[in-house]
């Protein structure tokens, strides 16, 4: 006899109940595993973000043992990000792995699909950093590989340095001081094979532009000057091309000053110089006071490893100069910097990537670290108290590439060298991909600027006419 299971109205209705109660079950089991996971992401970033700060406060009570000078708020003084180096370093270190990648992907693209590579540098490089206590970090920019041009690999560097000594100090104190400073940083530049380096704007001074007093002045030298000649023998030695941004002094015109970038050749040989061509005032920066707009245009250096310029510091703020560097043919373009934080930080990471981008080639970007402090305290007629200190310098000196992808910076308080492999034939790349030269309208730009500079222009401004009547 067969038997035969009989499902009545009544099992149907449980059995949908049950089936109800187990998916809310699951779904309310769900929510609490990624609600847990949420948690353990935050607590791991809190505790590892503690135990770096607990171990920066043992340094520092350490450091009140053996009878050193505590210094209240630490992080701030020394211009560390909560005791970390610089941005990319707090993240490293506090998020986990796979959300570190997807941040870095976020924030700093990537390099012909891939995350920027790092290179491995000499252990000679690498025992000077540690000798003289500076940041020194290497990368990578590939370009895709051509079938008719062989790759065009130039390794470039960046120098960014505090002041040696105080300003009080004697002035050839001070010069010699920061000549010792920079010499071992670009000795590991050299040991690491670098073709191509750029320092800081006015990188044998303190910035002092910021007091309006003409005794700095005399940091200013000829073109061929002490620091060119310093410069001479490393650039030989090493077979490199060096960038010095100083404080030029022109004594065939009437010893007028300029803020000049010197191109110094792989042989030793002066290439030629640029000067700045945007003068800041705003703020602490006074450099009128000093030098006025450069007169030597937008000049493209052909050198041994590349077609180079040097777009100095506030001119980094205006477009139509990175364009003109870029329409005249630069491939890889410096932008020696003193600037500080309050004033320019968020900034800072953004323009000089855009102009990579929108230029199609290479940017370095570097400036100065540090607090400089001034004997005679000084205002700068914006209704604040008077102050001996331009700010704090916040270093953090980087490469953008024209494929938006960028390196990590360096320390926001520490010395550096940063160091990247560049393929040049990346610049042509992307031109080709995005046609930003193609598809510009320079001519119609050129008209609109020819108008614009006469006294009589008038802006093409349409109006609409029931905007008036309404508001009469």
């Amino acid at each position: 006899m067969q038997s035969y299971v009989v499902c009545t109205p009544v099992t149907d209705v449980g059995m949908v109940v049950l089936v109800i109660i187990s998916c809310y079950l699951k779904h309310r089991i769900r929510i609490f595993l990624n609600l847990s996971k949420s948690i353990y992401l935050v607590f791991s970033v809190t505790l590892t973000v503690e135990r770096k700060l607990r171990k920066k406060e043992r340094k520092r009570e350490r450091e009140m043992e053996n009878g050193e000078e505590k210094i209240e708020n630490s992080e701030a003084k020394d211009g560390s990000i909560c005791g970390f180096d610089s941005l990319n370093e707090l993240l490293s270190t506090s998020l986990p792995p796979h959300l570190f990648q997807e941040v870095n992907r976020l924030l700093q693209g990537l390099n012909c699909g891939k995350s920027l590579e790092t290179l491995a540098l000499p252990d000679s490089a690498d025992d000077l950093s540690l000798k003289y206590d500076f940041d020194i970090k290497a990368f990578c920019f590939r370009a895709e590989k051509e079938e008719l041009r062989e790759p065009q690999m130039v390794r470039v560097g960046l120098i960014q340095n505090s002041t040696a000594l105080p300003t009080t100090a004697p002035f050839p104190d001070q010069k010699k001081a920061i000549f010792q400073k920079v010499k071992p940083i670009i000795d590991a530049a050299g040991a690491s094979g670098v073709n191509v380096l750029c320092l800081q704007e006015a990188w044998t001074m303190p910035f002092a532009f910021c007091t309006r007093e003409k005794r700095w002045c005399e940091f200013a030298e000829p073109v061929d000057g002490e620091s060119t000649q310093f410069l001479q023998d490393l650039a030989r030695k090493y077979n490199m091309v060096i960038v010095s941004p100083i404080l030029e002094r022109d004594v065939k015109h009437g010893e007028t000053l300029w803020n000049t970038a010197v191109v110094i050749g792989n042989h030793g040989n002066i290439i030629g110089k640029h000067r700045k061509n945007h003068i800041p005032r705003v703020g602490d920066f006074n450099e009128s006071t000093y030098y006025m707009e450069g007169n030597t245009g937008h000049p493209v250096f052909e050198t041994a490893y590349g077609k180079i310029a040097v777009n100095i510091c506030y001119g980094r703020h205006h477009p139509l100069n990175w364009l003109a560097f870029g329409l005249n043919g630069a491939e890889i373009v410096f932008n020696p910097s003193a600037t500080v934080g309050e004033l320019s930080e968020p900034m800072w990471p953004i323009e000089a990537r855009n102009a990579a981008i929108a230029n199609s080639y290479f940017v370095g970007s570097i400036n100065r670290i540090g607090t400089e402090v001034f004997p005679n305290p000084f205002t700068s007629g914006d209704g604040k108290p008077q102050h001996a200190d331009f700010g704090h310098f916040y270093g953090s000196s980087y490469f953008s590439a024209p494929d938006a992808s960028c390196t990590p910076s360096l320390s926001r308080y520490r010395d550096g060298l940063m160091i990247s492999d560049m393929d040049l034939n990346l610049c042509r790349q992307l031109k080709d991909k995005w046609g930003f030269r193609m598809t510009a309208r320079y001519d119609m730009y050129a008209d609109m600027l020819s108008r614009y500079v006469k006294p009589d222009f008038e802006p093409q401004v349409i109006v609409d006419p029931l905007s008036k009547k309404m508001t009469t």
